[in-house]
């Protein structure tokens, strides 16, 4: 996620550099072609060009609209993570003291989430902070995330048993248990149902298609400076275009995910540090951009 608003425009500038400069050679060759030859085919109108623009710009409008509803839907369902955490490390602390491994097994648990949904094949954070018995367990199951929140409610489960404790405070942890698997429900929902194929492909198709036919129709009144002006309408839809197709993966490695890693040493943090143990350090933006 870019954090950093003085990197933002050229972090866009890097990621549209490739398409631009093929725009830019592009312009360059109309712009030749028509001061020399002065094809007719080149002598494009310019309404149907601005009818053009003005669909792809509503077009482009309404797909970063349902791609940026995802992306803040990803984004409100970690806070519940985060909150929930939090809870369950406090309820921990003050029902069931003896047992600090639970708190570690919470530490752990957006880690395997983070894993899952990004696709990752290991997480060495959630490595370090379980038990190896238990890491073992986990790993061995498809959901990782959600095999370690059955495993801390098993242990949670006989910890109050042993201890002599009512039923209030383990549904009080139960529920904390539930709204995390409501929520991690939630994240994986969004990461197996993709926005409908014509708004990740027709924006792309259109956008180049777009650039590609503008200075056709600018040649004719800009003249030399054409490729300045294309390029500067052109960075304008694909910079559009390149920001809703990573906004409809929140959870795919990229500028614009969610900084998932970040949220999870934060939990950790907010986890380990109120039971005298030493968590990892935060996480650190690197070139304006936070992981």
């Amino acid at each position: 996620m870019i954090i950093d608003k003085s990197r933002g425009l050229w972090i866009l500038l890097r990621e549209t550099f490739r398409p631009l400069f093929i725009l830019a050679i592009w312009d360059v060759v109309v712009v030749i072609g028509f001061q020399i030859y002065h094809q007719q085919w080149m002598e494009q109108p310019a309404l149907p060009i601005s009818l053009m623009g003005s669909a792809l710009a509503l077009f482009l409008g309404v797909r970063n609209n349902a791609a940026y509803a995802r992306w803040w839907e990803g984004r409100t369902l970690w806070g519940s993570v985060v909150n929930n955490t939090r809870s369950f490390g406090r309820q921990a602390a003050t029902l069931i003291a003896a047992r600090p491994d639970l708190a570690r097994a919470m530490a752990a648990y957006p880690y395997l989430l983070r894993m899952g949904l990004a696709g990752l094949a290991d997480s060495p954070d959630a490595k370090r902070l379980l038990d190896p018995g238990l890491y073992r367990r986990v790993m061995a199951r498809t959901n990782k995330a959600n095999a370690l929140l059955y495993e801390i409610g098993i242990e949670v489960a006989r910890q109050i048993k042993q201890d002599g404790l009512d039923g209030v405070a383990h549904g009080f942890i139960d529920r904390i248990l539930v709204d995390l698997a409501n929520a991690q429900g939630g994240l994986e929902r969004i990461r197996n149902t993709p926005l409908p194929v014509q708004y990740s492909v027709l924006p792309l198709m259109v956008t180049h298609l777009f650039c590609a036919v503008l200075p056709l129709s600018a040649v004719q009144t800009l003249g030399w400076i054409t490729p300045l002006g294309s390029s500067l309408v052109g960075f304008l839809f694909q910079a559009l275009d390149k920001s809703g197709r990573d906004l409809q993966t929140p959870f795919a490695p990229g500028i614009h995910a969610l900084p998932m890693l970040s949220m999870a040493r934060t939990i950790e943090i907010d986890l380990l540090e109120p039971i005298g143990q030493q968590p990892a350090p935060p996480e650190k933006p690197m070139r304006g951009v936070l992981l």
